[in-house]
């Protein structure tokens, strides 16, 4: 039967940058994905790719940046005194800081400048502007 909303489904997958380059892959997992369509558990254009399928058939397709992760927000980059790091914190361009937010949740920030007085974190998502290749294949469901 074709998946639909309100399958649950178990992939194997692996997701490629147009580049080439592996950003993720169920075999990293040791188990395949599973999620519930039309729950939003995964990404949207990825729900819409799985619609339809059946069990054991492969498909290689691609998402834009909106259907993925969203286009670079500016807003998402701000600069902050570097007294909001513990002192002794030694910082670089590239590395991550795990945020909390609010409502105790943990954001990644990735330090994108550093000088004497400030350091600028970007907390857009990291494939956040990239399209994304995926190969899946349908186990169960």
């Amino acid at each position: 039967m074709p998946i639909k909303d309100g399958d649950t489904i178990k992939i194997d997958y692996t997701g490629t940058l147009d580049d080439g380059t592996v950003f993720d892959s169920s075999a990293d997992h040791e188990q395949p994905l599973e999620f519930t369509v039309g729950t939003g558990q995964v990404i949207p254009g990825f729900e819409d790719a799985v619609r339809g399928m059946k069990v054991g058939e492969e498909k290689t397709f691609r998402i834009e940046a909106c259907e993925a992760y969203g286009e670079i927000n500016p807003d998402l980059t701000q600069s902050f005194p570097r007294s909001i790091l513990q002192s002794d914190v030694e910082v670089e361009i590239g590395m991550v800081l795990m945020l909390g937010t609010p409502d105790g949740q943990q954001m990644p920030a990735m330090i994108t400048e550093v000088t004497d007085e400030t350091i600028t974190l970007d907390i857009n998502h990291p494939l956040a502007g990239q399209a994304l290749t995926f190969s899946i294949k349908v186990i169960e469901a």
